[in-house]
Parts: structure tokens; C-alpha cells; sequence
């Protein structure tokens, strides 16, 4: 920011930070009670100042995408563990291996999908969790389309770093879950859920909780992988015992490719 474009008269904030770098060296100057409240981390990291962190968290991916001019994006949940096909010797079980086709499936999704939003100025970018397998698909598809995709990356006690088809610009990273899962539903228009673990089960059912309760609008849901999705929940169950109603199944659909997906997307208004 410069003086020409500040929309105010006061002195700026970054000019005053510098500043502070030039002052004597004294006793009172060393003393952590005089550094600026903004510029001072180990104050804002404290305890109490967690609700500032949150509003922080929440405040700077929102503003970079508006600067970015990101409207609306297209949500790809999904495993980490799985890889490329390329490298299949990195499925670490058999099942894990037969999953890689969804890694294809993801990046030609990605792929379709930045295509149309090309042509819409902002409409519908890619967004998935910056990491690897399925999200590195995403990304990568978003990449071979020439176009720009976000990625919600989160601290982990694990090494992690986003995966190298997310748009720099767009790279954020987390300290609150929470925060996170808001910025992934903010602006969705579609949400797909690839297998995946623990995460992933998360955020699929997060989604449909607020569709499901009213607090967030209905967008299509595309769960890739019927043989997957009902091994691993018996859906109609829960419907039988009335834990939800028959009605809730149908927030959501099965899909087994990045066509029919496209498809499904296309018709969810008209069905």
C-alpha cells in the first residue's frame, strides 16, 4: 500500500513497525510490554488471545480469495493415502492400490471443471485440501487446465507441505479445523468426496449435517465410489432405524467417473 492508495489519512501500520526497529536500545524499549500488540508473537499466541487468532484464521483466506477474485469453487474431498496410478507401488495395501483410479478420476474432474470456469471469470475454482493423493489430483487437474486452484493445507505433528499444482497465491495454511471447514463450504456450489479416511468421513458428513439442518444451502454432493461408500456405511440402515429420514439419502449421489459426476452436477437442479 502505498500513500496514493491508502484509504486514510493515518500513518500506516507497517511504516510504524519499521520504525520501532530504529528505536535506542534500553531497558524499556527491550521490555516485551513495549513491542506493537500486532507485531508482537508471543503475545499473539497466548491463551487468551485464541479468539483473535480464530477471527485472523477466518479474515485472511477470505480476504486473499477476494483479492483473487474467486466467486465461487468446486469442493474435492479425499483420501491422502492414495496415489497416482503411476506409482502404484505406493499403495501400501491391495485395496489402497485398486483405489488409485479415483486419483484419475479426481484429476479429470479437476481438469473439466477448470476448463468451464475459464470461461466464467472466477466461477467455480477447484479447492481441496492442498495435500497429497486425492487433493494433489485435484490440484494437478486444475494445473494440466492451465487454470488456478486453492488449497486449505493445515499444520499437522507430522511434516506437511501443499502439493505443487496449488496456485501459490492461493496456498493457505491452518492452526483450527474448524476455520478450515468453514473456508471449504463459504463458497462451494458442488462438494465431491472421494475415499479417504477419517478426514475425509469428516468433512462428507459435516457437509451433509448443515444441508441436512438447514444451515447451509443444498449443493450437489457426489460421493465417487458406490462399492466403497456402502461397504463402509450402511446407508438405508440408518434411514430403517429413523435415525434420519428416507428424504436425507437423497442429499447426495453416487458417481463413479468424472463425466457422470459432471453430468450429475449439471442435472442436480432439474431432478
Amino acid at each position: 500500500m502505498t500513500e496514493e492508495t491508502r484509504p486514510h489519512p493515518f500513518r500506516d501500520s507497517v511504516q510504524d513497525v519499521a520504525a520501532t526497529n530504529r528505536l535506542p536500545n534500553t531497558p524499556q524499549t527491550r521490555s516485551p510490554a513495549y513491542k506493537l500488540a500486532f507485531a508482537d508473537l508471543d503475545f499473539l499466541t497466548r491463551e487468551d488471545l485464541r479468539p483473535v487468532r480464530l477471527q485472523l484464521e477466518l479474515l485472511k483466506p477470505q480476504l486473499m480469495m477476494d483479492e483473487m477474485g474467486i466467486k465461487s469453487t468446486v469442493v474435492l474431498f479425499g483420501g491422502a493415502r492414495i496415489p497416482d496410478p503411476a506409482n502404484k507401488s505406493a499403495a501400501k495395501t491391495p485395496m489402497l492400490a485398486a483405489l488409485t483410479k479415483y486419483y484419475t478420476e479426481a484429476r479429470t474432474f479437476a481438469r473439466i471443471i477448470t476448463e468451464r470456469s475459464l470461461q466464467t471469470d472466477g466461477q467455480n475454482v477447484i479447492c481441496t485440501g492442498g495435500g497429497p493423493g486425492v487433493m494433489e489430483a485435484g490440484n494437478r487437474g486444475a494445473d494440466d487446465a492451465g487454470g488456478q486452484s486453492i488449497g486449505l493445507n493445515i499444520v499437522l505433528p507430522h511434516e506437511q507441505a501443499p502439493n505443487q499444482y496449488v496456485t501459490p497465491e492461493l496456498s493457505f495454511n491452518f492452526h483450527y479445523f474448524a476455520i478450515r471447514k468453514m473456508h471449504f463450504l463459504m463458497r462451494a456450489r458442488a462438494i465431491c468426496v472421494f475415499p479417504g479416511g477419517f478426514g475425509t468421513l469428516d468433512e462428507m458428513f459435516e457437509s451433509l449435517t448443515l444441508i441436512q439442518t438447514g444451515r447451509m444451502k443444498p449443493i450437489p454432493i457426489l460421493l465417487f465410489g458406490r462399492s466403497f461408500w456402502e461397504r463402509l456405511i450402511d446407508w438405508d440402515m440408518l434411514a430403517e432405524a429413523g435415525v434420519i429420514s428416507a428424504a436425507d439419502l437423497g442429499l447426495f449421489r453416487f458417481v463413479e467417473t468424472a463425466e457422470e459426476a459432471i453430468a450429475a452436477m449439471d442435472g442436480w437442479a432439474h431432478e
